[in-house]
């Protein structure tokens, strides 16, 4: 993130984006003390911010706990609707959907976390061979999904490393790659490859192939992917069948990035 000056910096703004930014799918309704140790604020801190958040009607409360109004779709929307890269990537995702029946997705790196801004799945894809709760503005962990892999893959050696100091690498299923050695290992072949492959290290049933998405200078600014289902197309079917399509979408899209 760019630089402020301490004159500029609004705290309290920043602590009510805290607050609103501690609710997530293990913890959806906070109180003050949840709340407060989630964004490390004070317990009365936490409890302004939340009752202030309600009254603008961006949190909804019985009293004691507060959770998500849908008011706060207004923040995401708005970025759907404005920001180029999502209006760009749709057409692209549908046709690419349309043609290999895979669920198809553009990811932005966001800290530590994968943000998905465009999305599109084939008619004839089951839910069952679907990430759990992929959706738009759904938070990927970036050591565990081919899209992350491809973003860190893009970075230079010293904010790899830098990245991977600061990371947690949490187990999420038995095949998670958990090592930071390991990982960069990984990150170096992506380099060579110009793809990643990712087979059920996020969510069991569930493997992608992602490729880089990059501007006029070279510039990695997010990933493309296509997910399936390990027992309904092999790895080798995705990078023998499924990779030069995305290869070629990327190609297409550089000059609109």
């Amino acid at each position: 993130m760019p630089p402020i000056a301490h004159a500029d910096f609004i705290a309290g703004l920043a602590k009510g984006l805290a607050v609103l930014e501690s609710f997530d799918t293990e913890r959806q309704r906070l109180n003050a003390t949840l709340a407060a140790q989630r964004a490390g604020l004070t317990r009365a801190a936490a409890r302004r911010h939340l009752l202030t958040l309600a009254h603008l009607g961006y949190l909804e409360t019985d009293g004691q706990y507060f959770w998500l109004a849908p008011k706060v779709l207004r923040l995401s929307g708005s970025y759907l609707a404005s920001a180029r890269l999502p209006r760009t990537m749709q057409p692209t995702l549908q046709r690419l959907s349309q043609l290999t029946g895979l669920s198809c997705s553009t990811a932005v790196l966001d800290g530590h976390e994968m943000v998905i801004v465009a999305r599109s799945s084939a008619p004839q894809q089951t839910i069952s061979r679907l990430a759990y709760g992929l959706h738009l503005g759904s938070r990927l962990p970036v050591h565990a999904t081919s899209t992350g892999r491809i973003m860190l893959a893009s970075m230079e050696d010293a904010e790899l490393h830098q990245w991977l100091a600061q990371a947690s690498l949490p187990r999420l299923t038995a095949y998670t790659v958990t090592s930071a050695q390991q990982l960069m290992s990984l990150l170096y072949m992506v380099r060579q490859q110009d793809f990643a492959y990712a087979r059920e290290e996020h969510e069991i049933g569930v493997h992608a192939l992602a490729v880089p998405l990059r501007d006029l200078h070279g510039r990695t600014v997010a990933a493309l992917n296509a997910v399936g289902s390990p027992s309904g197309h092999t790895q080798d079917y995705l990078e023998r069948e499924v990779l030069p399509l995305l290869q070629d979408a990327a190609r297409e899209l550089r000059t609109m990035l």
